[in-house]
């Protein structure tokens, strides 16, 4: 309900009487602990913002200075009233936000005073501890509302009293309270588009037949099922979110409609059409009892015709995750030629299976991760199959291959995620059909691709080939590096980020031939020193957690390229010595450089564990003596030597003494008397 709120940060303020700041024709209150609305304000006052003050009373004379009011906003205050000629002075009003204050207490005489409101459009009651009686009496009179938000009250029951008159309501918001049945509640508002009743307690919504509808969220109730009434008119709904409920079938939508977004995320979901063991459900059919105050009506469903009958022909987004599904009914993906994205990750698909007749020309997203798959089946023929497919999901699965040739059929595809399957990658070419592995070499649209945990072990060939990888996952793979390392030549042009954390790296191998990586995570290993290879790098990130490292090389900043290049290091969860941090203090002072996991930076001094940034001095001077006594033991090791070879030279010259005067007389022809 901000309106015109951005305008306001656009333009200079200048603080005005009462300490509120001007923009304009907009006046800004917030937080001065007022405890009414200022009368020295300007008259020209158009929008006004007095949230987070302690008003009780909004007066009958409180806003007779500012005539030109269209935007009043009173949230997060203690208000308790409103007088009735409060807005008598005030009739162009528009936007009102009263939400998170205390209407409850004399709401009759508030409802009296919003009465004299003849052009308000939007208003916001929402925190009010208002029952379904008390919005009932306050919007009786708001003919010309368009948007109304009663969400976090205690409303309980909905029926057709309460919104009678809002003839031009467009939005609705209904969400957080306490509502578990609805009795005709919304039959008057024909122009109704939005309708949010989230976070409620219905437990069902039978005879859904609001054809103007455009967004509907159910979303967080405990709805079981849902059953669209049985006409043929087109329905305008759009957006249906039924996530996070107890939904136990697929919901019966209406016949025709304009649906694009189905959420069906995190309800008890499944189809019965046939049953694991291979029983047929199809012509089983399901009664529902509907009980309307004396008169009592069972409808006979037989849910998979229902199902056909669904016009579905429009929907872009399908979310089906978190739900109990198994299997899908046969030519379930054919009604939906304009599908896009399919998500049906955490669920329990044991096998799924594409074909030409899905008819997924569109897709552009499948998320199958979190399943039990054990089979990926694909009938090939003359037709594509997901000649759109950009990003597909099977990770934590029980795959251990894939089709061949699924790739050749994917001509968009840019990113693949089969971490944590058991899967190996075709290290030669010509070994795909005899080998079970994917081949996802000549895949050229291929930019990301996730590895990890999928038990990789020493791979060899040129399992990248033909490949533009710029995102490579090898995560949680202990034997992937067990061999030399050229299964990696076809990316070292193209690699901009690689992870392996967790693959039992040391500090020999050597990947500075990838030269155009930016970003490296090498945490979770057993790294003992920093890796030499690593200055030749132009990274951007690098991640060394969770090693085994005393200290990093004092001049890391400065090493080039590297020092250059680096903008942020992650390094927790390391041995550092605390007697040895000059390499820490050089990082503090590094320009540009950035330590996002700093405060969780620790070092070793003793059994102790310590902040590198705030030593103890009892520390200090201990690493202090350390390095004395170092100094001291390098001087009595040095003096024994130094001792010994003097000893060892005057020896010498005492024994050839007398033959070295004779050698130099003998030389320069001086007699010398001995």
């Amino acid at each position: 309900l901000a309106v015109g709120w951005g305008s306001r940060m656009d333009a200079a303020w200048a603080p005005s009487p009462g300490g509120c700041e001007l923009v304009q024709s907009i006046m800004d209150c917030t937080g001065r602990w007022l405890s009414s609305i200022p009368g020295n304000l300007r008259g020209d006052t158009e929008e006004l913002f007095l949230d987070d003050n302690t008003i009780q009373v909004l007066g009958n004379a409180s806003l007779l200075l500012y005539p030109q009011l269209w935007h009043l906003s009173l949230t997060r205050n203690r208000l308790e009233l409103i007088e009735p000629g409060a807005f008598l002075s005030s009739q162009g009003l528009e936007v009102l936000s009263l939400k998170d204050n205390l209407l409850f207490t004399n709401y009759s005489l508030t409802a009296t005073a919003l009465s004299a409101l003849p052009a308000l459009r939007m208003l916001d009651l929402a925190g009010n501890q208002l029952r379904e009686d008390m919005v009932s009496v306050l919007v009786s009179n708001l003919s010309s509302l368009e948007s109304l938000s009663v969400a976090r009250n205690i409303i309980m029951r909905l029926d057709s009293s309460i919104f009678t008159n809002l003839t031009e309501l467009l939005e609705l918001n209904l969400e957080k309270n306490y509502i578990f049945e609805i009795d005709s509640a919304f039959e008057g508002l024909q122009r109704l588009q939005r309708l949010n009743l989230a976070y409620n307690y219905l437990p069902c919504l039978v005879g859904f037949d609001l054809t103007q509808l455009r967004v509907l969220n159910l979303s967080n109730n405990v709805i079981e099922w849902f059953l669209t009434m049985e006409i043929d008119d087109l329905f305008e709904l759009e957006v249906l979110d039924l996530s996070h409920n107890r939904l136990l079938f697929f919901p019966v939508l209406p016949r025709q409609s304009k649906l694009h977004s189905l959420l069906l995320q995190d309800n008890r979901m499944s189809f019965y059409q046939r049953l694991p063991n291979g029983t047929s459900l199809a012509n089983v059919t399901m009664q529902f009892l509907i009980i309307d105050g004396n008169s009592t009506n069972i409808t006979t469903v037989r849910l998979w015709d229902e199902l056909c009958h669904s016009n579905l022909s429009s929907l872009r987004l399908l979310d089906m995750s978190q739900n109990e599904v198994w299997g899908l009914p046969d030519d379930f993906l054919a009604q939906m030629p304009s599908l896009t994205h399919l998500k049906l990750n955490q669920n329990c698909l044991e096998a799924f299976h594409l074909s030409e007749e899905d008819s997924l020309a569109r897709l552009t997203e499948l998320d199958l991760s979190q399943n039990q798959l054990v089979e990926l089946g694909v009938k090939v023929g003359t037709g594509d199959i997901l000649p759109s497919l950009q990003l597909f999901n099977l990770s934590t699965n029980r795959l251990q291959a894939l089709p061949p040739g699924i790739f050749t059929h994917t001509r968009k595809i840019t990113t693949l995620d089969l971490s944590y399957n058991r899967v190996d990658l075709c290290p030669q070419p010509g070994e795909a059909k005899s080998l079970s592995c994917v081949d996802i070499r000549g895949v050229v649209t291929l930019s990301h691709l996730s590895l990890a945990g999928c038990g990789l072990q020493g791979m060899g060939g040129r399992p990248f080939q033909g490949t533009s990888l710029m995102h490579l996952d090898l995560s949680d793979n202990r034997q992937l590096l067990s061999r030399d390392l050229a299964w990696l030549q076809d990316l070292v042009l193209t690699l901009q980020v690689l992870s392996l954390r967790n693959t039992s790296l040391s500090s020999t191998m050597d990947f500075s031939a990838l030269s155009s990586l930016v970003r490296l995570d090498l945490s979770g290993n057993c790294l003992a020193a920093f890796p030499a290879w690593l200055g030749a790098l132009r990274l951007r990130s690098l991640d060394l957690r969770d090693n085994c490292l005393p200290a990093l090389p004092r001049d890391l900043p400065q090493q080039a390229p590297l020092g250059r290049s680096l903008r942020e290091l992650y390094l927790s969860q390391n041995p550092y010595n605390c007697c040895t941090l000059g390499w820490w203090d050089a990082l503090q002072q590094a320009q540009g450089l950035r330590v996002p996991d700093g405060q969780e930076v620790t070092c070793r001094h003793g059994p102790r564990a310590l902040s590198p940034g705030a030593l103890p001095q009892p520390v200090l001077q201990s690493c202090q003596w350390q390095t004395a006594n170092l100094e001291l033991l390098y001087l009595v090791l040095a003096l024994p030597t130094c001792l010994t070879l003097l000893v060892a030279f005057v020896v010498v010259f005492l024994m050839l003494k007398e033959k070295l005067l004779k050698m130099v007389k003998n030389r320069c022809g001086v007699s010398s008397p001995y």
